[in-house]
C-alpha cells in the first residue's frame, strides 16, 4: 500500500518534494588565556560531543598574531601534551600570512587542502584557526571544502573577528576582482573569543573592529547605540571592561540575526547585517585594501544614514548622532577614494550598488535606516542621493580637518 501512495505520488503531477531540516548548534565562548593548560574551554571546544575519546586536530595561525605571540607554537603543543588524553596533535602549528592577500591566493587553499591529506584528517577532525578575518574566511573555506566539511575550531584575533565576522557562518576567498566571490555558508564546530588578544592589537586595529558594533547596534538594538555613545570615550580609550560588554553584546546580536532572522544561509535578497558594507567593500577595494574593512565600514555606515535623511526615511538628529559617535570613536567619515571617476564620468564607488545586486542574486536589496535601532530594506537607490550623501560627508570632514 505504502509502495502504490508513493507510486501516485511520483507520477500524479511529475514532482517528488524533498524536504528535510538539520539543526545547527556551536558554541561561542569567552575567556582568557586559551592556550594556558589550567583553562578546559580549547579542550571542551573540540572534544564536547565526544568527550571520552581523542580528537585529532591541526592549527593555523596568522603570522601577525605569532609576531605578537611568539611563543604560541610552543604553548598549542604544550596544552595538546597536558590534554593528550582528548587531544592529538596530528602536525606542527602552521604559521601563514594573514590579510587580505591571503584571500586572494588561491594556492593557498590548495596548500591547506593538500596539507589536511597529508596528515590524514577526517570529518571528526578540528581545524583550529587563530587569527584575523582573512585566515579565518581562507582557512575556513579550505575546510569546508575537504571531505566536505572538517570541523573548524575559530579562535578570532581581532576585534572585528570577535564582534562579528568570527561568530558567523561563512566561508569565503576572493576571485576575479570581486570580494568573497567563491565560498561556503559553513558553521564552526565552535568559537572562542580569548580577549587577550584584543589586548596586543595595535590601535589601529582595535579601532577598526569598532564599526560593525555600531552597525549592528544601528539596526537591531537603540539601547546598545545609546551605551555606544555613553561609554564611547572608554571604548575609544580601549578600557577592557568596555571593550569586553561591546565584543559580547555586539556578538549576541549577530549570533541572534542568524538565529532568528528567518534567512541563515542568505537564500533570500535581504541582507541587513551589511548594512553600509555595499560601499565599504568597493572602497577597499578602490583603496587596494589600504583602507581597513572597518574604517570603510565606518564610512559606509555615515554614507547610508545620511542618505536615509536624504531620502525622507531618517530625521536629521540620528544622523548626527551617527557621525558624532564614529568620529568619538575615532574613526574618519571620508577617503579620497569616494572622489575616484570611472570612465563614465560616474563615481566609482557607485559600482559598489552594481556588484552588491550581483552578488545577491540580481535584485538589489539595501539596508538603510528608519529610526536608531531600526533598520528599513529599500530596493531602489537613486545615485543622485549617493552623490549628494558622498558630498555632505566631505564638507564635514573639511570643516574637522580644518
Amino acid at each position: 500500500m505504502l509502495r502504490e501512495n508513493v507510486r501516485k505520488a511520483q507520477f500524479s503531477d511529475g514532482v517528488l518534494l524533498q524536504r528535510f531540516a538539520v539543526p545547527f548548534e556551536y558554541a561561542v565562548h569567552f575567556t582568557r588565556g586559551l592556550f594556558d593548560p589550567e583553562n578546559p574551554v580549547l579542550r571542551h571546544a573540540i572534544a564536547r560531543r565526544e568527550p571520552a575519546r581523542r580528537h585529532r586536530f591541526v592549527v593555523l595561525v596568522d603570522s601577525g598574531v605569532v609576531g605578537m605571540r611568539p611563543d604560541l607554537p610552543a604553548a598549542v603543543a604544550t596544552y595538546a601534551d597536558r590534554h593528550a588524553d582528548a587531544l592529538d596533535l596530528a602536525a606542527p602549528v602552521r604559521v601563514l600570512d594573514g590579510g587580505e592577500a591571503l584571500k586572494d591566493d588561491h594556492d593557498a587553499v590548495a596548500g591547506l587542502q593538500a596539507w589536511f591529506q597529508q596528515f590524514g584528517l577526517d570529518r571528526q577532525s578540528a581545524v583550529l584557526l587563530v587569527g584575523g578575518g582573512s585566515l579565518l574566511d581562507m582557512g575556513g573555506y579550505a575546510a569546508a571544502t575537504t571531505h566536505r566539511g572538517l570541523r573548524t575550531v575559530r579562535v578570532p584575533t581581532t576585534v572585528l573577528g570577535q564582534n562579528d565576522s568570527g561568530v558567523g557562518v561563512k566561508t569565503a576567498v576572493n576571485a576575479f576582482g570581486a570580494k568573497n566571490f567563491i565560498g561556503t555558508f559553513t558553521p564552526p564546530f565552535a568559537v572562542i573569543n580569548d580577549y587577550d588578544f584584543i589586548e596586543m592589537l595595535p590601535a589601529r586595529d582595535r579601532i577598526a573592529g569598532l564599526p560593525e558594533a555600531v552597525k549592528v547596534a544601528a539596526i537591531r538594538d537603540a539601547a546598545f547605540f545609546g551605551w555606544l555613545e555613553a561609554n564611547a570615550a572608554a571604548l575609544a580609550a580601549f578600557e577592557p571592561a568596555a571593550m569586553q560588554i561591546m565584543i559580547r553584546r555586539s556578538a549576541e546580536l549577530h549570533m541572534r540575526h542568524i538565529a532568528i532572522g528567518g534567512d541563515p544561509f542568505e537564500f533570500g535578497s535581504a541582507r541587513p547585517l551589511d548594512f553600509g558594507h555595499w560601499a565599504a567593500h568597493k572602497l577597499e577595494s578602490l583603496t587596494r585594501y589600504a583602507l581597513r574593512h572597518g574604517e570603510a565600514v565606518a564610512i559606509g555606515l555615515a554614507l547610508d544614514t545620511c542618505y536615509s535623511v536624504l531620502a525622507g526615511l531618517l530625521d536629521s538628529e540620528a544622523l548626527t548622532r551617527m557621525a558624532v559617535l564614529l568620529e568619538r570613536l575615532g574613526l574618519r567619515l571620508w577617503n579620497d577614494a569616494l572622489e575616484i571617476r570611472a570612465e563614465d564620468g560616474r563615481r566609482a564607488v557607485l559600482k559598489g550598488l552594481d556588484e552588491f545586486r550581483e552578488h545577491l542574486g540580481g535584485e538589489l536589496t539595501v539596508t538603510m535606516l528608519e529610526g536608531i535601532g531600526r533598520g528599513v530594506e529599500i530596493n531602489v537607490v537613486d545615485p543622485a542621493l549617493v552623490n549628494a550623501a558622498i558630498d555632505r560627508l566631505k564638507d564635514r570632514d573639511a570643516r574637522r580637518c580644518a
